[in-house]
């Protein structure tokens, strides 16, 4: 079955931005695009309400869908745009429809309007347990932030994208991650930069005294690691000229640090089977409440 880029749309302004930028990632793609739209039933004392009645709830059910692609109709005339409606939780609606979608798009609030993200309950349970990509985006963004600012200084989507940033884990690289990462450069038509976060063992960074030399040498066996797990992905993807760092210190603040002049920030999720403990890494979540460019999150074995 061919799969679509989806997006869950609410009417929000988040919404409205995840809907735009799913519509630029279909045409990239060359997938249609499915606007998600999804209402929780009302309680029966409320739905007999004259303002909360059926008519009322189906009028704004088929409203918002219906105006969305008609504007994305007008604006990606090339994508094909598919409406859906249904009722029930979202956090499970949207983790059921990421099944057949290539790309689960959501919305969420910027901080401060202009940096970072809110990430709600919803937005966290769909990430949590979706098992295809999901991206995060904020309200305000648009097509002229994922690319590099005009001659004269003036954001224009007529330029060439920003770089796709991969936040890669050196001791537990997968494929499906890097891969994305990789491809999602190559649709852009843009580099990689690929962000590695080191820290000293245990056993060297306590009750040590400072050792420029030692820390020289780790530096370089984690620049090696990174050069070591990208080799076979340089030659499968030719075209994609790739920036590596690696970098002292706690990767989440690297990777939400080269977000600031990044198209699409890629970051992984190991899939837990399990219904106790966390489902999104401490990075991974960092990364969704504190980067300024959208997030796609990877799950993977």
């Amino acid at each position: 079955m061919l799969r679509t880029i989806t997006v869950g749309l609410d009417g929000s302004p988040e919404s409205r931005a995840a809907a735009e930028w799913a519509a630029r990632e279909a045409g990239l793609r060359d997938l249609p695009l499915k606007l998600l739209h999804i209402w929780e039933p009302v309680p029966e004392p409320m739905a007999q309400a004259p303002l909360l009645g059926a008519e009322t709830q189906q009028h704004w059910s088929e409203r918002i869908p219906r105006e969305a692609a008609e504007g994305i109709g007008l604006r990606h005339p090339g994508v094909e745009v598919i409406r859906e409606q249904t009722a029930g939780h979202p956090g499970d609606v949207l983790a059921e429809a990421a099944k057949s979608a290539e790309l689960l798009v959501l919305g969420s609030r910027g901080l401060s309007g202009i940096g970072g993200f809110m990430v709600g309950s919803v937005g966290l349970s769909a990430v949590a347990h979706a098992e295809r990509p999901v991206v995060l985006v904020r309200a305000l963004e648009v097509a002229a932030d994922e690319h590099e600012p005009d001659p004269a200084g003036v954001p224009s989507a007529a330029t060439p994208f920003r770089p796709v940033v991969l936040g890669l884990d050196v001791e537990h690289p997968d494929e499906t991650l890097i891969g994305f990462a990789f491809d999602a450069a190559l649709r852009r038509a843009t580099s990689l930069r690929v962000v590695y976060g080191w820290n000293p063992p245990p056993y060297y960074a306590y009750g040590t005294p400072a050792n420029p030399a030692l820390h020289e040498a780790l530096a370089l066996s984690a620049a090696e690691a990174v050069a070591e797990v990208l080799r076979p992905w340089r030659t499968k993807f030719p075209d994609v000229e790739v920036a590596e760092e690696s970098r002292y210190g706690s990767a989440a603040v690297h990777v939400v640090d080269a977000s600031r002049n990044a198209s699409l920030v890629v970051v992984g999720r190991r899939i837990r089977r399990s219904p106790f403990g966390a489902h999104i890494g401490h990075v991974t979540h960092a990364v969704l409440h504190h980067a300024t460019a959208p997030v796609a999150v990877v799950p993977h074995a």
